[in-house]
């Protein structure tokens, strides 16, 4: 217990509940309640009053936990006060821990981050993870980086980046953490630390865009102010950055677990007073940056890791230093790399009575390691080993089977479709995070392994014939669950009056929130197809995304599951599906700007729908060939493709599909100056998808019908249809369309020489295309607006 803390609430920082704290505690310790703060700290520390402590600092916990950055960040100022230093990090967690901090609980823990002057950093700018307990040695290259991140050192202005490189486990992440507290305390980043790990080593490793989402998001970015392409994300946070080291000063961005230089290379900042701390497996020298590569630690480092971590977790735990050569020995099984040093601390932590030896002729035993983590006898794998034996049997089953999920992080549901069971096994998920085997994910209900535990695991389903089945019939029942999750969802979706109301989602924003939560393990799970056994599964789960992330505007997930689902179904030897396949991608790649391959895409969907005698869906490649044709310029062309799929869609008697072939081909025939024509088409849409109660593409044709008739020269009949796009637009929700309509209109507006109205409509343009994540649009409406 830390007198810092007694002073701080002593003096009235947590209000009149810390003061009664501070006397409870010291009656808990059997001293009056009047006694000093230092007195109260001593004897709290008196290990027969350590589940007196515990209690009082449970209830603690609860009263700064209520309010982290008022009543909790008060009390970290007036730590920092009285001894600075004290008040910079807390940490609580619900396992053994050896970071440094003042532990008041089990469960609960509050971080508040002091910044120069007294004001709280904002929480995501304090993301920093804690200072890492039981840190050794490094002292060479901790002053290596120290110096790189130095504002007022010698280094050259180019020094944007200084990149820590190394073997999987051998301490990068910690010795950036260490470095990149003590250059915060130093004042050298008032503006913040921004913390970011891309999982490089991954199955689905952060991409770029995914990246500047999550630091524009700590940075303060409200999430429907940020861009949908990774290049505008990258400017706005060059942007964003800029701004704060103007008003609060330099800020340092960690990004953690690197695998490529395409991984970093947007995250840089343009302005040189901001560094970037990169950690990675591989050197990343075309980044320009400061290398610093990490080797194995020394056996004195060694030795002081574990002593210290031991200590840590009991000042009185002197096994360590008790029996040198066999801490020596340990030290080497485990290859001197701080993670595994760190796990066999562990396992002695939690075994008190434990000889080192008997560990270490338990390591000795077992030979089964970490093929690509070694160096002669130097491994990781056997700390992995020794903690898998020791679990019980639903445990070990649950760590093989989560290091096959697909993403990053799996949520219960995907878990418990993982184990087979109606329910996540929440109990033993949190045994293992207990034991360091799992960590938590990025929200409640949600988890993540370690890369190398991920390894691990993966390895030890491989090496087995029996667990290989088990992990493959796992792997299906994920498939199964996605496939049918995500087709009711798309059934949402796609939902029309008088159709059978889909079983789960009751409204289309809940299917939505669904695909977004799991959208990266979707994604990864279509990329099983490539394996025979599963790519059925994954051609069906492929087929229910495509409105998904048409409607979110996810255009390269689309382009990378259709060509997954392609390949698929090219193994499973499905045309149709192929097929299929082939029509998603040609509609995606349409998305990204790649008009030309779009073409050779519904080409190819034809042809095979053609050999099936699949006359309805070869409907659908002639109509989507002649927008794909539209868009690379071969106008006359696009017109006979899609008058094709109308004549097709009448002949098999699909109205619906018929009315988005006539809106479509409206749209072509206005690109070949047929105005007239233009116009029947899209009115024989309009009736037909009233007949058949699509109000939301009505929308749309609405829309198609005013741009004809603005270039036909009926403006004032624009303005009406537009008036009907805006009213479809508004009722779902679909801001993008609501721009693009109101800025069609501000057009015809200005046509009919009306420039108010016209400045009015395309302000409003420049909102809605900011709640659609389109700033670029956005940014050209409000210049729009502002021309005379």
């Amino acid at each position: 217990m830390e007198a810092a803390l007694l002073v701080a609430l002593a003096g009235g920082a947590g209000g009149d509940g810390g003061r009664r704290a501070v006397q409870r505690l010291a009656r808990a310790v059997g001293l009056d309640a009047g006694a000093s703060a230092r007195e109260i700290a001593g004897a709290a520390a008196d290990p027969a009053r350590r589940d007196a402590v515990r209690e009082w600092g449970e209830a603690l916990a609860d009263l700064l936990a209520a309010d982290p950055r008022g009543l909790a960040g008060a009390v970290a100022r007036a730590m920092e006060r009285a001894a600075p230093g004290s008040g910079m990090s807390w940490y609580g967690g619900d396992h053994p821990d050896f970071r440094g901090g003042v532990f008041l609980r089990e469960v609960i823990g509050v971080q508040v981050v002091i910044q120069h002057g007294g004001a709280a950093v904002p929480e995501a700018m304090a993301g920093l993870p804690a200072r890492p307990g039981g840190f050794a040695g490094r002292e060479r290259e901790t002053e290596e980086l120290l110096r790189a991140l130095d504002p007022a050192g010698e280094q050259p202005a180019a020094t944007l980046v200084a990149a820590v490189s190394g073997l999987g486990g051998i301490g990068k992440t910690a010795l950036a953490a260490e470095t990149a507290h003590l250059a915060r305390e130093r004042g050298w980043f008032p503006g913040g630390v921004l913390f970011i790990d891309l999982h490089g080593y991954d199955r689905d490793p952060v991409t770029a865009d995914r990246a500047l989402q999550a630091l524009l998001r700590a940075l303060g970015t409200p999430p429907e102010h940020i861009p949908t392409t990774t290049d505008e994300r990258a400017a706005l946070y060059r942007s964003t950055l800029a701004g704060r080291a103007h008003e609060c000063g330099p800020v340092l961005v960690l990004a953690d677990n690197a695998s490529s230089p395409d991984q970093v290379r947007p995250l840089l900042p343009g302005d040189p007073r901001h560094h970037v701390l990169v950690t990675s497996r591989d050197r990343l020298p075309q980044l320009g940056a400061r290398l610093v590569p990490l080797d194995q630690l020394g056996p004195a480092e060694a030795y002081e890791l574990l002593d210290r971590a031991l200590r840590i977790a009991d000042p009185y735990d002197s096994r360590v230093a008790d029996d040198l050569d066999t801490a020596e020995r340990l030290a080497g099984l485990c290859g001197h790399l701080p993670l595994a040093l760190q796990i066999a601390a562990a396992l002695l932590a939690e075994d008190p009575g434990k000889p080192v030896a008997e560990l270490v002729d338990e390591m000795a035993e077992s030979r089964d390691r970490l093929d690509h983590l070694h160096d002669g006898e130097r491994s990781v794998r056997a700390a992995f080993e020794l903690s898998y034996r020791r679990l019980p049997s639903e445990q070990a089953r649950l760590l093989r089977l989560l290091s096959l999920a697909p993403g990053p992080e799996v949520s219960d549901a995907v878990v418990a479709a993982l184990v087979g069971g109606e329910e996540s096994p929440v109990r033993a998920l949190k045994a293992l995070a207990r034991a360091h085997l799992v960590e938590r994910g990025s929200e409640r209900g949600w988890w993540r392994l370690h890369d190398l535990v991920r390894v691990f695991g993966a390895g030890t389903v491989a090496g087995d014939a029996e667990l290989r089945e088990e992990g493959e019939t796992a792997r299906e029942g994920v498939l199964e669950f996605y496939a049918r999750w995500a087709g009711v969802a798309d059934d949402r979706l796609r939902w029309l009056p008088g159709m059978e109301e889909p079983e789960r989602f009751a409204e289309r924003g809940q299917a939505l929130a669904w695909l977004d939560g799991e959208r990266s393990g979707l994604v990864a799970a279509v990329g099983w197809g490539r394996e025979l056994r599963f790519a059925n599964a994954a051609v069906r789960l492929a087929q229910c995304l495509g409105e998904y992330f048409d409607w979110r505007r996810h255009y390269d997930d689309w382009v990378a599951v259709a060509e997954a689902a392609r390949e698929a179904a090219q193994l499973a030897g499905d045309q149709l599906s192929e097929a299929v396949a082939w029509n998603h991608l040609g509609l995606a790649l349409r998305e990204v700007g790649r008009a030309g391959e779009a073409v050779d895409a519904h080409i190819r969907a034809r042809d095979l729908y053609r050999a099936t005698g699949d006359r309805h869906h070869e409907a659908s490649a002639w109509n989507n060939l002649g927008g794909a044709l539209r868009d690379a310029g071969r106008t006359e062309e696009s017109a006979d493709a899609i008058t094709r799929a109308r004549d097709l869609y009448q002949a098999v008697g699909n109205r619906h599909h018929e009315a988005i072939a006539s809106d479509n081909l409206g749209g072509a025939l206005r690109e070949v100056g047929r105005m007239e024509e233009s116009a029947d088409a899209i009115t024989r849409a309009l009736d037909l998808l009233r007949a058949v109660g699509d109000r939301y593409r009505s929308g749309k044709a609405w829309h198609n019908l005013g741009i004809t008739l603005c270039e036909a020269g009926r403006v004032e009949k624009a303005i009406e249809a537009y008036g009907m796009s805006l009213e479809i637009c508004r009722e779902f929700e679909d801001w993008y369309g609501e721009g693009q309509t109101l800025h069609n209109l501000a057009l015809a507006h200005r046509a009919a020489h009306r420039p108010a109205e016209a400045r009015a409509a395309w302000r409003q343009a420049a909102d809605a295309f900011t709640r659609a994540d389109a700033p670029t649009e956005a940014d050209e409406a409000r210049a729009l607006a502002t021309t005379p």
